[in-house]
C-alpha cells in the first residue's frame, strides 16, 4: 500500500498503540553524529548545541545522561506520507484540548508521538477518539 496524504484518511484509519518501556531526549554538547550509537537510539538529530538522542530511560540511565523528563512513544500506525498535511496539526491539536504535550517524530512509514508518561494511557485515548470521529470520512 502506498503511503496515504487525505487527511482524513490518515486520521479515520490510525490505529494509535504506545511501544513498551519509557524513551527520554538527551542533548550531548560537542557530540557528533554516530557518537553513543552503542546506546542504540531510536533516533538521532544534529543541532548547534549538540547531538540530541531518543533513547530508553533505562540506557539513558545506565550511561549516566541527563535528561528532562520520560514519555511515552504512541505510534500512530497508519502509512502516512511525508507529504501529508495536517496530520501532526491535527494530532497536536487534539493532544493540546486536554492539555497533553506532543513531540511528533515523522519517518518514513509512521509518525510517532512521544507524551509525557504519566499522561500516556489518557493520549491513546484522545488519539483514538479522533480516528473514530474521522472513520467512514475518508476518500478512497
Amino acid at each position: 500500500m502506498s503511503a496515504i496524504t487525505d487527511l482524513d484518511t490518515l486520521l479515520g484509519s490510525m490505529s494509535p498503540i504506545a511501544s513498551d518501556g519509557l524513551y527520554v531526549f538527551c542533548c550531548i554538547p560537542n557530540a557528533s553524529y554516530g557518537a553513543h550509537a552503542a546506546l542504540a537510539p531510536i533516533a538521532s538529530f544534529q543541532e548547534k548545541e549538540g547531538l540530541t538522542l531518543i533513547l530508553r530511560q533505562q540506557s539513558a540511565d545506565s550511561a549516566g545522561l541527563a535528561y528532562d523528563g520520560a514519555f511515552a512513544m504512541i505510534t500512530l500506525n497508519v502509512h502516512s506520507s511525508l507529504a501529508a498535511v495536517g496530520l501532526t496539526a491535527a494530532v497536536a491539536t487534539e493532544l493540546t484540548k486536554s492539555g497533553i504535550s506532543a513531540n511528533v517524530l515523522a519517518a518514513c512509514f509512521h509518525d510517532h508521538v512521544f507524551v509525557p508518561a504519566a499522561r500516556a494511557d489518557q493520549a491513546l485515548a484522545v488519539l483514538r477518539s479522533l480516528a473514530q470521529r474521522h472513520a467512514g470520512n475518508s476518500v478512497a
